[in-house]
Parts: structure tokens; sequence; C-alpha cells
């Protein structure tokens, strides 16, 4: 009986990319845990402060919903892959994540706070490399 890896179009993915994935999965899960602790739990003063930019104070509300969606993020990113329970759930983690950082771009280009976009760029590779890796190349198999 043939195994899955033999089924694949894709050679098995290197132990360099499978190495890579797992220290990008580490990154953006300490990264969005970070930053959605920081929307969660700092004032929006403080944010805004911090941040330089006066969108946490206007939007309290949406600062809260982006700390929730932050922190889900950050634990999806990571947690299924590492459990090998339902780690497809990481894979729609790092898309969601991806989305979220267009959005982010998006609305920081529309309000002229540039300086945000170097962040925002860095994080949409990070989640865009592990959602194609995890994705395509090197999924994390579930628990049997």
């Amino acid at each position: 009986m043939q195994n899955i890896a033999s089924l694949s179009t894709n050679p098995p993915a290197g132990k360099f990319l499978r190495i890579s994935l797992w220290i990008a999965q580490g990154l953006m899960f300490a990264a969005f845990l970070l930053f959605g602790f920081q929307k969660l739990f700092m004032p929006p003063e403080a944010l805004a402060a911090m941040w330089q930019t006066t969108w946490p104070v206007e939007y309290p509300n949406l600062l809260r919903i982006m700390g929730v969606v932050d922190t889900a993020g950050g634990l999806g990113i990571l947690l299924p892959a590492l459990t090998r329970i339902q780690p497809r759930l990481g894979v729609l983690a790092a898309l969601g994540c991806t989305v979220l950082q267009l959005s982010a771009i998006i609305f920081h280009a529309t309000r002229g706070e540039f300086a945000a976009l170097p962040l925002n760029v860095i994080l949409l590779a990070f989640v865009a490399f592990i959602l194609w890796g995890r994705g395509k190349r090197a999924p994390v198999l579930p628990r049997m």
C-alpha cells in the first residue's frame, strides 16, 4: 500500500523548510499574543502614545475586538500543529492572519499612518509563508 507522501506531486519538504516553518509559527504565536494582549489590557491612550497614532482612542471597541482576533490568530497559528489536533485549523488561522494583515495595511495607509506599514508587511510575509508551507509543502498530519 502506498503512503500519503508518495501520492503527492511535490517531493517531501526538506528539514530546513520544516524547521523554518516551526520557527515562523513560534514567532507569529509570540507576536500576535503580545499585540493581542496589549490591545486587550493596555489603556487606549497608552497604546496611542506608544504607537504614535490616534485610532486606539478613536475606536476603543475596534481595539478590543482586534485584541481578541490577534490573540486567537496567535493561538491558532501554532497550537493545532503543535498538538496535531485538527492541524488544518492552523492553516485557516494563517489565512485569517494574512487577511488581517492585508486589512491592517489598507487601514493604516488610508489614514496616512505609513510608519505602521513595515511591521504589517513583515507580519504578512511570515503568515503568508506559514499559509503556503503548512497548506501546500509541509502540512502537519493529524494524530491517528
